[in-house]
């Protein structure tokens, strides 16, 4: 394996499929069996998961509510994507483990990092929820602050388009996409991969990033057996 522990980031809206909002069960199973795939190869594997599909705090304090509020609304969703996925793991045999930073011991573990490394180690998956458990701070930066603490190789982040382009891809037919790139130069090109806050700490911990299209079946297997999928940002 090209990798043997990754943060696999996906995005609350990732979630959706072809809904308008909240949880496709279709979608989600899909999902849980690429993830299985990947752990029966060996590799361990650590998911944050967004909370858009659900509730966004920064939607919700753009309509006057108060941001640290609507942020820990964010935080929430997370959590209650964090448990659809924990569930249609489990409904493939695949143990898990969902940690979160918002203590709700009724439902999830809260964030340990040596009890997260064991259960890595013991090959269990384990779903970071409830963001960074601080407002103000995207799932982007979650994930990046738990992969650095939990050692991973790398961050994939699984997007519905097939990397990082020039432009848009949707919107401009002429853009082209980059195999590879270099943190600095997705900064000097404008180019969104992360937020800012994510992206400076991914870079300052020389922690790489791969852009990819999680919607194709079979990308991530590809992914972490070393076939060119995506985008790659690195040194």
């Amino acid at each position: 394996m090209l990798y043997k522990r990754i943060l696999l980031k996906l995005s609350g809206e990732a979630l959706m499929g072809e809904k308008q909002y909240g949880i496709d069960p279709k979608r989600l199973s899909e999902y849980a069996e690429e993830i299985k795939e990947v752990v029966a190869m060996g590799v361990e594997v650590a998911i944050v998961i967004g909370g858009g599909n659900i509730f966004r705090g920064l939607a919700g304090s753009s309509e006057g509510m108060d941001r640290v509020q609507a942020d820990h609304m964010g935080m929430l969703a997370t959590v209650i994507n964090g448990l659809a996925l924990q569930s249609a793991l489990e409904l493939k045999g695949v143990q898990t483990r969902l940690q979160s930073a918002i203590q709700i011991n009724e439902v999830a573990e809260p964030f340990i990092r040596r009890r997260a490394l064991r259960h890595l180690e013991k090959g269990r998956v384990v779903i970071f929820g409830g963001g960074t458990g601080n407002p103000y701070f995207t799932t982007d930066s979650a994930a990046v602050l738990r992969a650095i603490e939990i050692e991973a190789n790398v961050i994939l982040k699984g997007t519905r388009v097939d990397g990082i382009y020039t432009s848009d891809p949707e919107k401009d037919k002429t853009a082209t996409k980059f195999d590879s790139i270099t943190f600095k130069d997705v900064l000097t090109k404008g180019l969104k991969v992360m937020d800012t806050t994510a992206f400076t700490l991914s870079q300052e911990n020389e922690l790489p990033i791969v852009v990819f299209d999680m919607n194709k079946k079979g990308n991530l297997i590809k992914l972490v057996s070393g076939e060119n999928i995506g985008t790659v940002v690195n040194l």
